[in-house]
Order: structure tokens, then sequence, then C-alpha cells
């Protein structure tokens, strides 16, 4: 038998009829406040159940099953969660982690489909190959997340801080990065002949100072009002991309083709190598 007690009081929340908790049946448990720190949850079934406020700092919660577990304010820092389905085609049934501490936390490969992790804290988290589609990122903390090859595709990344992270072979396409920070974000690719999709992204008064976008695919992408501020554009694949009024300092537009872009109003002059058609109006 194993006990799961709150974190705070120490009052036995539940009591399971195992030796441990891997490959357990937890679902539909009210362990709001639960103490699972370090604990491993490999493979279990916590469909669900509550776990609003949980401490489960490094846990092992790889192959778990997270649907529809509410996990607000709870913390999972440097926990590993490698291959865990907290998402669904249904978004009704994803998890809910707003507020919650993701730090450090080991999110490779996991399914996290139009899960709610507003306001959270992911810094340095690993989100390699994860499917974040229609996932809702709005004001969290992704600072120097690894999130190679990961799908963002419809997420919701308004606000959030993606400063320095590694977002390389990643597909951003129609996601909202309205007032995102990107600086210093790697945009770029792990292969020679790979690249990095925001193809009808939403970066509208967004910050990519220093960010590395060289050979990106950002067709009919916003970058109105936003930061280009020393930004690598080499080689960028930007037809009918939006540049209204985005400051363009220093960003190097080698080998950019843009003919088809909006650069009204945009600072094109400090920009570097970049080939504007004479017939393009309002530039300065």
């Amino acid at each position: 038998m194993v006990e799961i007690k709150h974190r705070e009081t120490g009052a036995i929340l539940e009591t399971i009829a195992a030796d441990s908790f891997v490959g357990a049946d937890l679902r539909d448990m009210q362990l709001s406040g639960a103490d699972l720190r370090g604990m491993d949850l490999s493979g279990a079934n916590l469909t669900s159940s509550d776990l609003d406020g949980a401490c489960l700092a490094g846990a092992r919660l790889v192959d778990a099953i997270l649907v529809g577990v509410h996990l607000k304010q709870a913390d999972l820092s440097e926990a590993d969660l490698t291959r865990a389905r907290l998402g669904s085609e249904h978004p009704a049934r994803s998890a809910m982690l707003n507020h919650a501490n993701l730090a450090g936390a080991r999110l490779a490969q996991a399914d996290l489909r139009g899960v709610e992790i507003r306001y959270a804290n992911l810094q340095g988290a690993d989100l390699s190959h994860a499917d974040l589609r229609g996932t809702d990122f709005h004001g969290s903390d992704l600072r120097s997340v690894k999130a190679t090859s990961a799908l963002f595709i419809r997420a919701n990344l308004r606000e959030a801080d993606l400063s320095d992270a590694d977002l390389r072979d990643c597909h951003l396409n129609d996601a909202n990065l309205v007032r995102a920070n990107l600086s210093q974000a790697d945009l770029t690719s792990t292969r020679p002949d790979g690249f990095t999709v925001i193809n009808l992204a939403n970066l509208e008064g967004a910050n990519l100072n220093g960010a590395r976008l060289r050979g990106v695919l950002a067709q009919d992408t916003n970058f109105r009002h936003a930061n280009l501020t020393n930004v690598d554009l080499t080689n960028a694949s930007l037809g009918g991309s939006i540049l209204h009024r985005a400051d363009l300092t220093n960003a190097d537009f080698s080998g950019v083709e843009l003919a088809s872009v909006t650069l009204e109003f945009a600072n094109v002059s400090k920009a570097r190598n970049a080939q504007v058609p004479s017939y393009k109006q309002n530039l300065r």
C-alpha cells in the first residue's frame, strides 16, 4: 500500500493498493495539494484527476496519461514528462496547467495539444519534438527552452517570453506571437537543407532583436511594428509578409526577395543588403 499525502498538512488524500505508483490507476482522484515530489509515476493514468497546487518536482511521469488533469499552480520543476499525454483533439479534454512551474521540466515528444499553460514558468524546459498544436502559452516564461522540431501550429504565444529559445526546425504556422519576446531566439535549422516555418504567424509588435531567422519560411507573416533589429534574415522566404513600420535597423536581408513584401514606413534604409524594388513607395 502507498499513500498520497497533502504537501502542507500531511493529511492522507488517497491510499493506493499497490507497491508503487508506476503504471498506477489514479483516474478521477482528488489530489489537490498532493506531495508527489520525486515519485516515479511512469505510465500512470491520472486522467481527469485534480492536482491543483500539487508538488511533483523532480517526479518521473514518462509515458503517463494526464488528459483532463488540473495542474493549476502545480510544481513540476525538473519533472520528466517525456512522451506524456496531456493533450487531446478536443481542447475541452486537455489538461490545465495555468500558473504551473515547469522550469527545467522534460517534455520531449509529449502531447500537449490544446493544453492551457497560461502564465506558467517553463524556463529551460525541453519541448523537443513535442506536439503543441493549439496549446495556449499566453504570457508564459519560455526563456531558453529547447524546442527543436516542435509543432507550435496555431499555438497561442501572445506576450510569451521566448528569448534565447532554441526553435530550430519548428513549425509555428498560424501561431499567435503578438508582442512576444523572441530576442536572441534561434529559428534556423539543425540541417543544411532544413528550415523553420512561421508562415501566417502573427508577430505584430513582437521583439526579435538579434534573433536568427536565416532561411526561415515566413510567407504571409505579420511583422507589423515588430522589432527586427540585428535580425539575420539571410535567404529567408518572406513572400506576402507585412513589415509595416517594423524596425529593421541592421537587419540582414541578404538573398531575400522583397518584391511582394509590404514595406510601407519600415526603416529599410537602416537595414543591410536590402534590395528594394524601385517602385516601392513610402520607404525610409
